[in-house]
């Protein structure tokens, strides 16, 4: 059985290649539909056919990758402007203030945190990210000894000592941050995979992150989930339904999927119209 790997999220899902017609760019130019399915965003035509598409990050991950990075690159944005800005509060003091300062970085151990605990499978994004912990660090200390010169009244050392933060780690760390949002952004390339059921026919479109790689398997080496849903976890019938099985990877699995069983009709709430549980669309 040969299959394709895609990613979506922080997940690994695997399609029969027969499964697949084509996947194309994602160019956010879909018709929009109202309806009540938060995973349903758009149609797009394939071959002149209205096909309906469904964001499988929503519906594996409870949201898309699209809000996922968006909140990340929120997060960066609050730390860079909160470290400069704490920094000039601090640069304010040392510069002007005659009393005895001390360090004031509690706040700041969230950062830390932040950095240290980030979780990615962008290779790239992790280094950045583990990046940031050398000229932090640096900075701290500079800025200890800044206050001791301070307090000192060493005051021409003070500025020898801000300056040197100006030049050095604060422009790391301006970089860093940069480079961060800007993988961020980059590396997020949606592309539609449009799925069909007769091979000819298309089904729906499914909004993944990128295309993985293609693996051939045999039927044995799918592990069934039966076992793992029976332990004290539950899944929505809808992704349950169209799970099939664990592909076992280098490090870890893919989730074998059945797009021909997305959305069937006898899965539709009774409330749909008749007209709707033909299409078999939301």
């Amino acid at each position: 059985m040969e299959l394709i790997n895609f990613k979506v999220g922080c997940k690994t899902i695997s399609l029969k290649i027969l499964d697949i017609l084509l996947t194309e760019r994602f160019d956010n130019n879909l018709t929009t539909l109202p309806n009540n399915n938060k995973s349903f965003i758009g149609v797009k035509d394939y071959m002149d056919i209205p096909t309906p598409v469904f964001d499988l990050g929503i519906i594996l991950n409870n949201i898309s990758t699209e809000q996922s990075n968006a909140h990340i690159l929120k997060q960066l944005r609050i730390w860079q402007e909160k470290l400069l800005n704490w920094f000039n509060t601090l640069q304010s003091n040392l510069l002007n203030s005659s009393a005895s300062i001390s360090s004031n970085d509690a706040e700041l151990q969230d950062f830390i945190l932040f950095y240290k605990e980030f979780n990615t499978d962008n290779e790239d994004l992790k280094l950045t990210m583990s990046r940031l912990n050398e000229p932090f660090q640096s900075l701290l200390e500079t800025v200890k000894e800044a206050i001791s010169a301070h307090n000192q009244s060493d005051y021409k050392q003070v500025s020898a000592l801000l300056e040197k933060i100006k030049r050095s780690n604060l422009i790391q760390l301006e970089r860093l941050f940069e480079s961060a949002k800007e993988q961020i952004t980059l590396d997020y390339k949606p592309i539609i995979v449009f799925t069909t059921k007769d091979g000819l026919n298309p089904h729906v479109g499914l909004l993944v992150d990128k295309v993985e790689d293609n693996i051939d398997y045999k039927k044995e080496d799918i592990k069934p989930l039966d076992k793992l849903t029976e332990v004290g976890f539950d899944l929505d019938p809808q992704t349950k339904n169209m799970m099939r099985g664990l592909i076992k990877l280098s490090q870890k699995h893919s989730v074998l999927i059945d797009p021909s069983v997305i959305f069937k009709p006898t899965q539709l709430e009774e409330s749909e119209s008749e007209e709707t549980q033909a299409y078999g669309l939301f």
